[in-house]
């Protein structure tokens, strides 16, 4: 694709990347095959080839950015796309500039601004999300209906599982004084788990079984205190600034657990495992976080991950399902994990069903749910038909915006997958 961004831009570091990515794009198209918006909508622009024309179009010389603010809305995110693109288009990256480049350029009315902001203020504080939870639910009939599921999907957490006791010192060999002097012990392996924002508050059960799988593992997960939400909502809604500093926050936060010793940063959330495993690059020209970023990038591992490397026979609960898996967007499209995730499944007792384009979002997509709730709702349909057409006995899923979004509207029971294991404790 032909490109004429201004010098200006050009200059900095999102133009450089955004042009480079426009540049690899040949327009085959293939892309709208896999696309889950142009499935419903049948318009190119709202296809990621019409979306990267509208793109091109407003960096080069601010041209519609109204209209291609409205196209923009409407992606997901999902990065069928580039699962689909045989020329490797960054196009998550692309819309995340284009993103930015209009919220900073052409603000938004004032209203979506304060709901937005509303959004990024409540969503990421899970304190503050758990105070007003009670407010919310009293106030449920006045609320928009696409708010529901979440109200009612609040429970409290079970108790956190001891930490092994590790003795400070173990006897040691014989010194020159013919005398046995302590060794220190190894503090077994330990794991950092992020906790998160919003399923923090509103499903903290999740976390609590977390803890307890990687202790049959013999594994610790440790809780470093002051770490919080990964930055993806706020940077998906086009605030990059924002995203940053919370990523900044979280190294501080675990880094003295990474220079203990601590083997992985590890999240149940395959929504937050992409965004850590993207922190070297969201901070890349960071020069007092950007060594820091890489190693916490490196060493971020998606719940799947870990138990792909372990032995999951002893995970194996007494009474196992069939089911029908729900692999997110960010799971299979985004770190390439829904058959590793699929095979622990499998390994672990269970029966998976077929699901029929198993590739296509649910709808939940972060906030899109509650931003774009008519398209998301028709997304959602399509989704649960295809999950239970052939009768299992539960849906099972790994990012807690899915679960939500789903539980809305399902007829069986939707868990997130950390649960089927979980039953037996």
């Amino acid at each position: 694709m032909l490109v004429r961004l201004p010098e200006s831009l050009r200059r900095t570091p999102q133009g450089h990347e955004a042009e480079a990515i426009l540049r690899s794009c040949v327009h085959c198209g293939f892309c709208n095959a896999t696309c889950p918006t142009y499935q419903l909508l049948g318009d190119e622009l709202d296809g990621p080839r019409g979306r990267i024309y509208l793109i091109k179009n407003l960096l080069e010389d601010e041209t519609g950015p109204e209209a291609t603010r409205r196209h923009l809305d409407r992606c997901l995110t999902c990065l069928s796309c580039e699962t689909t693109c045989p020329s490797g288009v960054r196009y998550g990256q692309l819309l995340e500039i284009a993103r930015e480049h209009l919220e900073s350029r052409h603000p938004r009315p004032w209203r979506e601004r304060l709901l937005r902001r509303g959004l990024r203020l409540l969503l990421t504080r899970p304190r503050l999300l758990r105070r007003l939870l009670p407010l919310g639910r009293a106030a449920g009939p006045l609320l928009p209906k696409s708010l529901h599921p979440y109200l009612r999907a609040a429970r409290p957490a079970p108790p956190w599982p001891r930490t092994p006791h590790h003795s400070l010192h173990t006897p040691g060999a014989a010194g020159n004084d013919g005398a046995k002097h302590p060794k220190a012990a190894s503090p077994g392996r330990r794991m950092i788990l992020l906790e998160g924002c919003a399923q923090a508050a509103l499903r903290p059960d999740l976390n609590v079984h977390t803890a307890r799988l990687l202790q049959r593992l013999e594994i610790t997960a440790l809780r470093p205190p002051r770490g919080g939400c990964c930055g993806a909502l706020s940077l998906h809604l086009g605030a990059r600034t924002e995203a940053r500093h919370l990523a900044r926050a979280n190294i501080d936060a675990w880094w003295p657990q990474v220079e203990a010793g601590a083997e992985a940063i590890v999240s149940h959330a395959s929504a937050c495992s992409l965004m850590l495993k993207d922190y070297g690059r969201l901070l890349a020209d960071d020069g007092a976080y950007r060594d820091k970023a890489a190693r916490i990038a490196a060493l971020s591992r998606d719940l799947t991950e870990v138990l792909a490397a372990e032995e999951v026979a002893a995970l194996r609960p007494r009474h196992v399902k069939t089911i029908a898996f729900h692999a997110p967007c960010t799971l299979q499209h985004g770190l390439g994990l829904a058959a590793q995730a699929e095979d622990m499944l499998r390994r672990c007792g269970f029966r998976l069903l077929p699901v029929a384009d198993a590739h296509l979002c649910c709808g939940a997509a972060g906030t899109y749910s509650l931003l774009q709730p008519d398209l998301s709702h028709r997304l959602r349909e399509r989704k649960l038909a295809a999950l239970t057409r052939e009768r299992p006995d539960c849906i099972a899923t790994a990012n807690i915006g899915c679960l939500l979004h789903l539980q809305g509207a399902a007829v069986i029971p939707v868990r997130h997958w950390l649960e089927l294991l979980a039953e037996e404790d």
